[in-house]
C-alpha cells in the first residue's frame, strides 16, 4: 500500500479510488492507512483521532471504501455544528407533532446509514444527555423516533472522529466511560502535517493543480525557496491550512507564478539545497522519486502509479508529457539527485 489531505489508490475492481483525495506516501501516512486496511473489512466500531484539518473524514471515507458496505449510504453529520436541541432529532428522526415546529415526519441519520455507514464527527461534543441513547444504539442496533413508541432495527457501522482528548474527559466526567469504551474498539490516530513533511510537495503539486484547474489559471513555477518554506513551516492548522493557503496563492499568481503565502518569516527561507524550481520539475522528481522508491516498478500494488494515487495509464501519460521514459530513468534519477533536471 503505497491523506486531503493522498490520492492513493490500487485499481479494484474498477471501483472508485479506494484512497481518494488521501495525498501522500510518507511512513506515517502509511502506517495510518495500513491500519485502515486492517479493520475496514471488518463491522468493528472505528475510532479516529487526530488534530483539527488532518483528514480525519477522509479516512472515515477510505475505511467505508474498503468495506464490504462499499457502495452503500455513507451518512455524516458533524456533532458540533447542530444546536442541542435540534442534535437528537438529527440522530433519531422524528413523528409529525413531536415536539413544537415537528411539521412533518424525520428521518434521522441512523436510519439513513441503515445497512452502511454513520460517521460521527466531533464525538467528544456529543451532550451527556444523549450519551445514553448512542450507547443504546450501538449495543442493540434499534431506536425510536422522537414522539414514536416503534422501535426501528437497523444494521450498520459507526465510525466516530474527534480531535479531543476522550479519555481525559472521561476523568473529567465529561463523557461516559461506557461510550468511550464502546466507541473505542480500534483506534486510528492521523499524524499531524508536521509529523509526516514528507508529503508537504505531493500536497502542494495536488492543491496547485486542483485550484489551478478550477480558476483556469496556468501556473508554471514554483520557487525553491517557497517549496522549502512549505517544508519548514509547522501547520497548526494541518491539511486544511496548506490546502487553505495554496488556493489564496493560486488566486494570487501573475504571470504563471506561484507565490509565496506564508508568514514574512517563513516566506524569506532560504533553499537547503540546489533543486528545480518549476511545476514541471517538481512534478518530474516527485515522480522519479517515487519510481525510485518502487524499485523502478509502474503498476502493481507497490508502484509508483499506486504510491501517487494515479491509474497506471494516467501516471504513463504523465511521464510521456514530462519526457521520463523508463530507458532514460536511471540517468534522469542521477540528474535530478545532481539537481540538474531538464526534460
Amino acid at each position: 500500500m503505497g491523506a486531503f489531505e493522498r490520492l492513493r489508490s490500487v485499481e479494484h475492481d474498477d471501483r472508485d479510488r479506494q484512497f481518494d483525495h488521501i495525498v501522500g506516501n510518507s511512513p506515517a501516512l502509511e502506517s495510518v492507512l495500513a491500519e485502515v486496511q486492517r479493520v475496514a473489512p471488518t463491522d468493528s466500531t472505528v475510532l479516529v483521532l487526530g488534530e483539527t484539518g488532518t483528514g480525519k473524514e477522509l479516512i472515515a471515507h477510505a475505511i467505508h471504501n474498503l468495506s464490504p458496505r462499499c457502495g452503500r449510504p455513507f451518512v455524516k453529520l458533524n456533532c458540533a455544528a447542530i444546536p442541542f436541541d435540534l442534535l437528537e432529532s438529527e440522530l433519531f428522526g422524528h413523528e409529525k407533532g413531536a415536539f413544537t415546529g415537528a411539521v412533518s415526519q424525520k428521518v434521522g441519520r441512523f436510519e439513513m446509514a441503515d445497512t452502511g455507514t454513520l460517521f460521527l464527527d466531533e464525538i467528544g461534543d456529543l451532550p451527556l444527555a444523549l450519551q445514553p441513547k448512542l450507547l443504546r444504539v450501538l449495543q442493540e442496533q434499534e431506536f425510536e423516533r422522537l414522539g414514536s413508541g416503534r422501535t426501528h432495527h437497523i444494521n450498520l457501522r459507526l465510525v466516530a472522529a474527534t480531535h479531543r482528548d476522550l479519555a481525559q474527559m472521561v476523568a473529567r466526567n465529561e463523557f461516559r466511560s461506557d461510550l468511550y469504551y464502546r466507541l473505542n474498539v480500534f483506534p486510528v490516530l492521523v499524524p499531524p502535517l508536521r509529523e509526516r513533511r514528507e508529503d508537504i510537495r505531493q500536497l502542494v503539486l495536488h492543491f496547485v493543480e486542483v485550484f489551478a484547474r478550477r480558476m483556469g489559471k496556468h501556473i508554471e513555477q514554483i520557487s525553491q525557496t517557497t517549496m522549502n518554506a512549505f517544508t519548514a513551516y509547522d501547520w497548526p492548522g494541518n491539511v486544511r491550512e496548506l490546502q487553505n493557503l495554496v488556493e489564496r496563492a493560486v488566486i494570487r499568481s501573475d504571470d504563471g507564478l506561484f507565490p509565496n503565502p506564508l508568514p514574512t518569516a517563513q516566506a524569506n527561507a532560504k533553499p537547503s539545497v540546489a533543486s528545480p524550481g518549476t511545476l514541471r520539475d517538481h512534478e518530474a522528481a516527485l515522480i522519479l522519486e517515487t519510481i525510485r522508491a518502487a524499485g523502478g516498478m509502474i503498476g502493481g500494488p507497490g508502484g509508483a502509479a499506486a504510491r501517487l494515487g494515479l491509474k497506471r495509464t494516467t501516471l504513463v501519460s504523465k511521464m510521456k508529457r514530462l519526457g521520463i521514459y523508463r530507458p532514460r530513468y536511471q540517468r534522469l534519477t542521477h540528474e535530478v539527485n545532481e539537481g540538474n533536471l531538464a526534460v
